[in-house]
């Protein structure tokens, strides 16, 4: 790949018009990066701006200098950094040039305004401007500092912001180009492009002139690339669309005190470690450190068809019905990969060749008939687990909020369940659930203090129900052997193979194991009949 400022070099210089987007820190030009673009715009507003000061040399140099070097060291395309004014004379100017050579920073742009600058749209005509030597002197202290002949420096004219007119533009990019501008870049405040265009027209093509179209912005860009300009920079619509977007979210979770009506709404956490680099440090990990527990796993017991919800189910089992246009199994894989569950294993069963979706592990059971869901997990254990992971079993006619595996994923205990304390829903609906009694009901003390199961059933009296288990049950890599030996045993006996979970956790509490319960309220739904499917789509709409 060519150096950096043999990119930018290209891209001034490019027979076609070319593009730069605004970043302002190294996740931002990431992104920038990553959409395709071939250049990016250090804004100095913006960078101002995530510093929470104005746009008026308030950020020192050195500040700016360390922020696009971490844009630098995040992305492989050139920066074109807005340097104000040079913050300086000719000899800071010097130094700012040698400073980013070393930093792998292609470019500066510096504007012929005085220092401290101030924002070119915040009264613009009010801004004195440079005298054209001294500022051309600056132009050429730093192309005297460079050490690579790509480096570029961009002159910036500010007459039509100062209100000088087009001879005046045309006079100072005359004697900056004589200095040694590699670009001139014409700047207007004006929502038309006729400033920009009379400075084309006039300008003989002695250099490149690069613009940006921050207020002109309704100008198609086809009339820019007609008129031959070099560069078209987007220079803040990274920052304003972020500040949009937080002012949503922190507004939404201030009206709501929770997380809920966002949480789905905005990349998973996941995304900002892809964004970070985690995968790679992952590698270097496994090549530089000692193994580490893997990360946990999941079972999710899909093999019945949902009788109840009769043509429906006639060709397909219930785990493949659509919701909100994707199979209802595709939903629990996306929260599971969500939170770093990608080794997920489904236990399929009737119509079997319809559950199909990829990345999975599939186990067969074929007897799914006449026999339950032990059988089922049974089968899955045997097939492929080790106790070398944790691991989540759930039902696979579930949809769930991504946070609740998360939790359970997060409790250290061998036996995990989710409970969701608003059980008496599921009563009024009179379909049937499997209710739980605990070892206390969900107050503020059980934030602070284990419960425990007691008893699970699903005709449990009103009074002794403290909930209704969600399907969800984490196991510890070290319980393992425990549940294929508790499994083993029930299953022996003819007369549990069509037995459900509820045996199992009945079982290990008998036999003196505890069974962690984590409470929670809905953010759930369990799909049995025709009215769960009309809702689950609601979910989505």
């Amino acid at each position: 790949m060519p150096k950096k400022t043999t990119q930018l070099k290209h891209l001034i210089t490019s027979s076609q018009l070319e593009f730069l987007m605004e970043a302002h820190n190294g996740i931002s030009a990431k992104i920038v990066e990553e959409a395709g673009f071939k250049g990016i715009w250090g804004s100095g507003l913006s960078i101002a701006a995530q510093f929470g000061v104005r746009d008026n040399n308030e950020a020192s140099w050195t500040q700016v200098l360390e922020v696009v070097e971490f844009m630098a060291d995040a992305t492989q395309i050139p920066i074109l950094l807005d340097g104000d004014t040079g913050y300086g004379d000719f000899n800071n100017m010097r130094r700012l040039v040698n400073k980013l050579e070393q930093r792998a920073v292609a470019g500066v742009c510096i504007e012929d305004k005085l220092f401290p600058k101030t924002n070119s749209f915040i009264d613009g005509s009010a801004q004195p401007l440079a005298d054209i030597q001294e500022f051309c002197g600056k132009i050429k202290a730093g192309k005297d500092a460079q050490h690579d002949d790509d480096f570029c420096i961009v002159a910036r004219i500010e007459a039509f912001i100062a209100g000088h007119g087009l001879e005046a533009a045309l006079q100072r990019a005359r004697a900056y180009q004589a200095a040694g501008a590699d670009a001139i870049l014409i700047h207007s405040a004006r929502r038309t492009p006729y400033e920009v265009l009379a400075f084309k027209q006039n300008w003989d093509d002695r250099c490149p002139v690069i613009i940006v179209p921050t207020k002109y912005y309704a100008t198609p860009t086809e009339v820019f690339r007609e008129d031959g300009f070099s560069i078209v920079i987007w220079a803040n619509q990274t920052l304003r669309s972020a500040v949009t977007a937080m002012q949503k979210t922190v507004q939404t979770i201030k009206q709501r005190e929770n997380l809920l009506a966002i949480e789905d709404q905005i990349v998973p956490v996941a995304e900002i470690f892809r964004l970070q680099g985690a995968a790679e440090l992952q590698k270097a990990e496994q090549r530089y450190l000692p193994p580490r527990v893997k990360p946990a796993a999941a079972i999710i017991l899909a093999a019945s068809r949902g009788e109840q919800l009769r043509e429906l189910t006639a060709t397909k089992p219930k785990v493949m019905l659509e919701i909100a246009g994707k199979p209802l199994l595709a939903h629990s894989l996306v929260a599971y990969r969500e939170i770093d569950i990608k080794d997920i294993t489904v236990v399929r069963g009737y119509q079997k060749n319809t559950v199909n979706l990829p990345g999975v592990h599939y186990v067969d059971n074929d007897d799914y008939a006449n026999s339950g869901e032990l059988l089922s997990l049974q089968k899955a254990l045997n097939a492929k687990f080790t106790s070398e992971q944790d691991f989540v079993i759930c039902y696979g006619d579930i949809l769930f909020k991504k946070y609740i595996p998360a939790i359970l994923c997060e409790t250290e205990a061998d036996f995990v369940i989710a409970v969701d304390t608003q059980w008496q829903e599921s009563a009024n609906r009179h379909r049937l659930a499997d209710y739980v009694t605990c070892t206390q009901p969900s107050t503020r003390t059980a934030f602070f203090q284990p419960v425990y199961l007691t008893h699970m059933a699903g005709d449990l009296a009103a009074q002794a129900i403290d909930g209704e288990w969600m399907g969800f049950l984490k196991v510890k890599q070290t319980a393992l052997l425990l549940l294929r030996e508790t499994l083993a045993s029930l299953l022996a006996d003819s007369r549990h193979k069509t037995a459900k979970m509820p045996l199992l956790f009945n079982t290990l509490i008998k036999q003196g194991y505890q069974i962690r319960v984590i409470y929670t309220t809905g953010h759930w739904l369990d799909v049995d009949s025709l009215e769960d499917v009309v809702n689950a789509n609601a979910l989505f709409s």
